[in-house]
């Protein structure tokens, strides 16, 4: 049981729908002997969003959901792509934030390695048909956009006025990071901050009032998570190592980690 004087640590990227329900209500019973407040469950593309829904609906306060459109999937039609936007909107006074959206990095390295062209102007498209509807409600954004991706984010985020985004387990390269800085985005880590040197490197010079932490569950990790079930406690794990890196007692990081994400989401 973790002592109450630390802290809460809330889990700032989940994909808590794609659990099974009992998996889920161990998971959610766990939470408050671990002092993990709650989880931001992000939301795929429909389904995904109203699976979501009933989540936040089952356990209120803890799950908060997020809905959005994940870019590593083939593009929606035209009427899904509306029929979202609506089904969205309509939901704009129960949602923490937009997310996850933004742009298919890995999908176009595999279209790469198959030969062939991904439609990369449809992908932007329908970032800024959902970062629009972002800036309109003046809500928080959450993105999936790393390396040349993280720029084109930015120049979409700059266009449209909005300053409150979170880029979820980001890499990219020092000009981004520094454009990144200097627009006060939010960044978050995941476990792999344990044993992957790039992104200890980034956890070391992206300021500290910026910083999230997050499983991204249920993608499974390595090294010392090898073959177990991604869950929102390895936020812990997370905080302790972000606190090595930037010299902190694990309390310290834990009262940063738990301020940051609270004042970013509300």
């Amino acid at each position: 049981m973790m002592n109450k004087v630390y802290a809460p640590l809330i889990d700032s990227h989940i994909h808590l729908d794609q659990y099974d329900d009992p998996k889920i209500e161990q998971m959610i019973r766990s939470l408050a002997d671990l002092n993990i407040q709650s989880l931001i469950s992000v939301a795929m593309n429909l389904s995904s969003c109203q699976r979501t829904e009933q989540l936040a609906q089952r356990y209120p306060s803890i799950v908060q959901p997020a809905y959005g459109y994940h870019p590593e999937q083939p593009l929606p039609d035209a009427q899904e792509l509306q029929t979202l936007l609506l089904w969205i909107e309509q939901r704009m006074d129960q949602l923490i934030a937009i997310g996850e959206i933004g742009l298919p990095y890995y999908r176009r390295l595999e279209a790469i390695e198959r030969g062939e062209l991904l439609d990369e102007q449809g992908y932007q498209d329908v970032l800024s048909a959902l970062l629009q509807l972002t800036a309109r409600y003046d809500k928080p954004v959450i993105l999936h956009a790393v390396y040349e991706d993280a720029a084109i984010a930015c120049d979409l985020l700059e266009q449209y006025g909005i300053t409150k985004a979170h880029f979820h387990w980001f890499k990219g390269y020092p000009e981004t990071i520094q454009r990144m800085i200097h627009n006060g985005y939010s960044i978050s880590f995941t476990p792999d901050i344990q044993y992957e040197q790039e992104i200890q490197q980034l956890a070391a010079v992206y300021p500290a009032h910026l910083v999230m932490v997050e499983t991204d569950g249920p993608w499974p990790f390595e090294g010392s998570f090898a073959e177990q079930m991604t869950h929102p406690m390895m936020t812990a794990d997370v905080c302790r190592e972000w606190a090595k890196i930037q010299g902190l007692t694990e309390k310290e990081a834990r009262q940063i980690l738990y301020q940051n994400t609270l004042s970013f989401y509300t």
